[in-house]
């Protein structure tokens, strides 16, 4: 996790809901749409993340499905830049390039439109959480198929104990967030 000057990021995760036993038992769920809709929060999170990248070489933010778009889109806006989806199949009606990777319980697969992104174009990534990383990671493989260099990975929320910020670092890329839930 790291600090932004004047942020309260326990003022923030109170904002952010836990669902226990969501989407299966045994999962603590971290709700933003609570976050979201407060506001404050929603303009504090927007704010610290415009301020974080708005002096950084950053052409495009690519927002993976779905929380990504919303935070994504409201960044984009704040720093006048556009904004590119990844989504999961089925949904982009251009033609488009795929990607499937595994889950801890399964397989899924995201996909990107091919002039989505061009040739060096430096990439913000944005997603609400990061867990285990295996979506960022293969948002950030299209992203770079396409000729993209990533210059970070923002989020609202990692949860340590999942192991995918580390991840992300180890193959090489920055990885930002405004909080953490360690273990609960």
């Amino acid at each position: 996790m790291d600090d932004i000057k004047g942020v309260d990021m326990e003022a923030l995760k109170q904002k952010i809901r836990t669902i226990p036993d969501f989407p299966k038992k045994g999962i603590m769920f971290r709700d933003i749409t609570t976050l979201l809709k407060d506001s404050d929060g929603f303009q504090l999170v927007i704010r610290s993340l415009a301020d974080r990248y708005r002096h950084k070489n950053i052409d495009l933010v690519v927002g993976v499905e779905s929380r990504g778009f919303i935070l994504g889109g409201a960044l984009a806006f704040a720093l006048g830049k556009g904004f590119v989806p990844v989504r999961k199949p089925g949904k982009l009606p251009g033609e488009k390039i795929s990607y499937e990777y595994d889950l801890e319980y399964g397989r899924d697969k995201v996909e990107i439109h091919t002039d989505a992104i061009h040739q060096g174009s430096n990439v913000l990534m944005i997603d609400d959480l990061i867990a285990t990383g295996g979506t960022m990671l293969a948002a950030i493989t299209l992203v770079e198929k396409l000729g993209g260099r990533v210059e970070e990975c923002a989020f609202i929320v990692d949860l340590p104990d999942l192991g995918g910020r580390k991840r992300l670092e180890q193959k090489g890329y920055s990885a930002f967030t405004l909080c953490e839930f360690e273990g609960d």
